[in-house]
């Protein structure tokens, strides 16, 4: 059959469900998952009230609160806004210069309870699972796109975590507890961007509500003030290529490479902001909690190397401002190419995973061994994945742990059991990231079907006994160096040809025709 002839999204959904079931990933909710799902209902306000208090529920829905996703996100996870002073003591914060950020985070432990078989299924995937042709929610849409959904017009509970932020970017004064929201406007990050970044008008959902644009300019410069802070204390500036493809009815027609702008980089200052505030908090009130770490990196020498190969020294033992320095210096010489320098810096940095730390009350320490190790590219010691419950396990995990310390209650899991459900997210993280860039690799492979032949510019992404990687440069897609990769590492650039492709398999393999260092 030729190419242009196949259903390529039929094929992908094929694709898509077998390597989620070969990676012991479900697919789709079992009958016990769906007969609960039609016993829940949205929370509503009356149940608990508009209560103050410590212990209570807040009532901050007249807050010009916003939710800033993807354009065609439905699971709204988190709200932001900045508090226009209400109060003498809001009035104080912004007189000395600081600013105070709220971000909301959907109460999604309300409707999907520890032990349900809706839980039961979360926990098996631990992650939503994003394919070029279908996405796998870990929780049945209706819930993560309604039931605990921040949606637009519609009133919600959630876990806010407050913030006071200096001029300079750091953090001053924090506090977590549970409120009533409401989404004022339901924003995409790239109309938003291009509005911040003045190249494109303001967004008809900003202007219809009074005094939000202003909210979201100062948002956006406290992001900016909490990124540069994060960077001058090494926090890594890596820029990855992120593809998706873009249909022509059902045929490929061509990979479609996602950028990231200044909407997006809000979202993530305040996101990674509120974890840390988020673990800093349970570890305070003597509650467990899961991390989410990234170690030493396991190739530093490597990287050393290719900075040498720039003409940059890094030192000897594993340093992230000096290598900060060096990725800024080689962004501004060369960004066209900058993206391929992070990828490699981000494969020789290894992978993250999720620990849990143990407060011990008789002396200023945590478990494991009194020492814990912290977000190498982040430049952050306490970070708790938190902020995306309906789309992430361990967020939901991390939830259940909050609100059991908010409300004064022990821990709802044990030790033993956190660390069974640590690992295993870590293991099932990996296995979901597999088959995305599987069924992503075989949708490369259709694209590239008629190609077999021809030669492209690429760079070494990936070098071990599994095999050696590169991408190519004109077209955004990684594939197998399976002949002349003796003696290639990372960071190496050379000259392949395609020769194969197996789009059941996701392979794409090529030769090396040259290669030179840089």
């Amino acid at each position: 059959m030729n190419a242009n002839d196949q259903n390529h999204r039929a094929i992908l959904k094929s694709i898509a469900h077998r390597v989620m079931l070969e990676r012991g990933l479900l697919p789709d909710f079992s009958t016990e998952a769906l007969a609960e799902l039609g016993r829940l209902r949205v929370p509503a306000v009356t149940e608990a009230g508009p209560a103050q208090g410590p212990l209570g529920i807040r009532d901050l829905r007249n807050l010009l609160w916003a939710s800033i996703d993807n354009d065609d996100s439905r699971d709204l996870d988190q709200l932001t806004v900045v508090v226009i002073p209400v109060s003498a003591r809001d009035a104080e914060v912004m007189s000395a210069g600081k600013v105070k950020i709220l971000v909301a985070i959907a109460d999604v432990d309300s409707s999907v309870k520890n032990g349900s078989a809706i839980d039961a299924h979360a926990r098996n995937n631990t992650t939503s699972v994003y394919t070029a042709a279908e996405i796998f929610p870990m929780l049945p849409e209706k819930v993560s796109t309604d039931i605990t959904s921040l949606n637009f017009n519609e009133d919600r509970l959630s876990i806010v975590v407050e913030m006071v932020v200096d001029a300079n970017g750091s953090l001053q004064e924090s506090n977590i507890y549970k409120a009533w929201v409401r989404n004022h406007a339901k924003l995409a990050y790239n109309s938003v961007a291009a509005w911040l970044e003045k190249k494109g008008d303001i967004p008809e959902e900003i202007a219809a509500v009074q005094g939000l644009a202003e909210n979201l300019q100062m948002q956006d410069r406290v992001a900016q003030s909490l990124k540069n802070f994060r960077h001058i204390n090494g926090a890594l500036s890596l820029e990855t290529i992120e593809t998706k493809p873009v249909f022509d009815g059902d045929q490929i027609r061509s990979l479609e490479i996602e950028e990231k702008n200044r909407a997006k980089e809000l979202i993530e200052d305040f996101m990674v902001a509120a974890n840390g505030v988020t673990a800093r908090y349970l570890s305070a009130r003597k509650s467990p909690s899961i991390r989410r770490v990234v170690r030493t990196p396991k190739r530093w020498e490597r990287i050393v190397e290719i900075a040498a190969d720039h003409k940059f020294k890094l030192p000897k033992l594993p340093d992230s401002k000096a290598l900060e320095e060096f990725l800024v210096k080689q962004k501004a010489a060369d960004p066209l190419h900058f993206p391929d320098l992070s990828l490699a810096v981000i494969k020789l940095l290894g992978n993250g995973e999720y620990i849990v730390v143990i407060p011990v009350p008789a002396r200023d320490a945590e478990l494991p061994e009194g020492h814990v190790p912290g977000h190498f590219g982040l430049a952050v010691k306490d970070y708790a994945h938190s902020t995306a419950p309906n789309r992430r396990y361990p967020d939901l995990l991390t939830q259940r742990l909050l609100k059991a310390a908010l409300d004064g209650k022990p821990a709802p899991y044990s030790k033993d059991e956190l660390d069974i459900l640590a690992a295993h997210c870590t293991e099932a993280e990996d296995a979901a990231t597999k088959v995305e860039r599987q069924v992503g690799k075989s949708a490369a492979a259709l694209l590239l079907e008629s190609r077999i032949g021809e030669q492209f510019d690429s760079f070494v992404t990936g070098a071990s006994e599994k095999g050696t990687w590169v991408r190519l440069l004109s077209v955004p897609v990684e594939g197998k160096l399976v002949q002349g990769f003796e003696g290639m590492d990372v960071g190496d650039r050379i000259r392949v040809q395609l020769i194969s492709l197996d789009v059941q398999r996701g392979f794409i393999d090529f030769r090396k025709i040259n290669s030179s260092r840089h």
